[in-house]
Order: structure tokens, then sequence, then C-alpha cells
């Protein structure tokens, strides 16, 4: 990731197809937003353990099967 949000935007667009739709951007560009949200709550370790959510998971798995 390059230090500069507006040139990777641009960079990102240019990749696309000739034919691409707004839409298409748009998409894009909310995937690449998310992307960099979830890299700073790492930074920030704004996580979940991978065992915690199947702990978790199977705790609720088993309390709807009940």
């Amino acid at each position: 990731m390059t230090s500069n949000l507006k040139e990777e935007i641009i960079d990102l667009i240019r990749k696309l197809p000739e034919d691409a739709t707004i839409d298409d951007i748009m998409y894009h560009l909310y995937v690449k937003k998310k992307i960099l949200a979830g890299l700073k709550d790492i930074e920030q370790g704004k996580v979940v353990p991978h065992e915690k959510v199947m702990e978790n998971a199977k705790a609720r798995l088993e309390q709807w099967l009940k």
C-alpha cells in the first residue's frame, strides 16, 4: 500500500476494464474501504482469535440444537 490513498484509488480504477460501470467502481471502492478498515483494526489489536470465535460458534450451535 502506498502512502497516498488518492493514488491507490486512481490506480485501482485504472486497472478496471474499460467497460466498467459506476456500480463496478463503487463496489471496488467499497471493498477497498472495508479492507483498509480491517487492516486498521488488526493494527489496533481489535481482533478476536480464531479459537475464541469457534468456541462461541460451538456454544451457540449447541444452544440452538437443544
